[in-house]
């Protein structure tokens, strides 16, 4: 048997809002309204936690918004796109 990869560990964590809303550097009134937008979901409809994957995605919202001046919904586009992309060259 194989020891759990750090993928896995990474996949299982769970963040509450105010805990993600810390780690992305954005206020907690903000990480809600991406989430009302549906460009954030937490884990479960209506819910404040978040996963791992939630977690990378609005991080690299975050630096696409920044380094192309992007709107959230434009950088959620493009976050999009690169994650089908990440998918298909697996």
């Amino acid at each position: 048997m194989s020891a759990p990869s750090p993928h896995d560990a990474a996949a299982t964590a769970v963040l509450s809002a105010r805990e993600l809303a810390a780690a992305a550097d954005i206020s907690e009134e903000r990480l809600l309204a991406l989430v009302h937008l549906g460009l954030v979901e937490p884990t479960q409809p209506g819910g404040n936690e978040f996963d791992a994957a939630a977690a990378l995605r609005l991080r690299r919202m975050i630096r696409l918004r920044a380094a192309l001046g992007l709107s959230y919904v434009g950088a959620a586009i493009v976050a999009d796109l690169l994650e089908r992309l990440d998918r298909l060259e697996r």
